[in-house]
């Protein structure tokens, strides 16, 4: 899928999807998931199977025994988280390794995980979401690969992503969402994830969904999985409260169910971290 030529025209490099996640796209796109050939397709890669293994066996998977080979982590995780994994990985390995990213990197598992989890429990697009979460702060990897210098500065100084987005446009004519929206779309991912991509900033800050948008879910899971994850306060359930009762009726949810399931999903994370450290 082609990039915005208005995007080409900035001279910021969007980078081409992997391979191996070409091949992966066309098999989580059949209608029957080929279990064997997944896990096969993702076995092949050494380095990308190696850092799905590392990822399955960390503490935010919360696994209680240690998994040997891709089809276990299959079955004991399912076949959209694994795949999600191999994306999470995949993403990274397009970018330079780089300090500054490595908080990037660990919102986007926890994201995508709960985005993830959260939309199958409540009968939306899991994968859609998932990988909404996965991409969503990817524009900030582009501008930081283009510009690492000057994009560290405005890292730094940017108090919240609003914020960093009126730095994006001012210093390179474009801003983080609409680049991380450019990516996903020239790496095959969905129309709901893309618009999440896109819409999520101004959507988490005023919890209004653009006029235009008909397909709403993924973005709303968005700024409920946002809230979520908030720095632990004495305002974050007060807020977790406010966002799931402004959005879940616009998007035909029920509200008492999805705060019920998003807490379920925090105290499960809580849990696989106690874990962890008791471990």
């Amino acid at each position: 899928m082609s990039v915005d030529p208005a995007l080409r025209t900035l001279d910021i490099a969007i980078p081409a999807q992997p391979d191996s996640l070409v091949r992966l796209s066309l098999l989580m796109a059949d209608d029957e998931l080929n279990l064997a050939a997944i896990a096969q397709l993702i076995e092949s890669d050494m380095a990308l199977a190696a850092a799905v293994m590392k990822a399955v066996n960390s503490s935010l998977y919360g696994l209680k025994g240690r998994v040997q080979s891709v089809q276990q982590a299959i079955t004991y995780l399912g076949m959209r988280e694994v795949a999600g994994i191999t994306f999470e990985m995949g993403l990274r390995a397009a970018f330079p390794p780089a300090i500054e990213l490595e908080p990037l990197w660990s919102r986007a598992a926890t994201r995508g995980l709960l985005m993830g989890r959260l939309a199958q429990r409540l009968a939306l697009d899991a994968w859609a979401a998932h990988s909404a979460g996965l991409f969503e702060e990817c524009g900030k990897a582009v501008l930081f690969r283009h510009a690492p210098d000057h994009y560290r500065s405005m890292l730094r100084a940017a108090s919240s992503d609003a914020e960093l987005l009126t730095l994006e446009h001012a210093g390179f004519g474009v801003s983080h969402d609409a680049l991380g929206a450019a990516l996903c779309e020239s790496w095959g991912l969905g129309a709901a994830a893309v618009a999440s991509v896109r819409h999520h900033v101004g959507m988490q800050a005023t919890l209004e969904f653009p006029a235009a948008l008909q397909r709403r879910g993924i973005l709303a899971l968005s700024a409920i999985v946002a809230a979520l994850m908030a720095p632990d306060s004495p305002t974050r359930p007060a807020r977790l409260d406010a966002v799931v009762a402004a959005l879940a009726p616009q998007v035909d949810l029920d509200t008492t169910l999805v705060l019920r399931t998003a807490r379920q999903l925090e105290d499960e994370m809580q849990q696989a971290h106690k874990r962890a450290q008791a471990a």
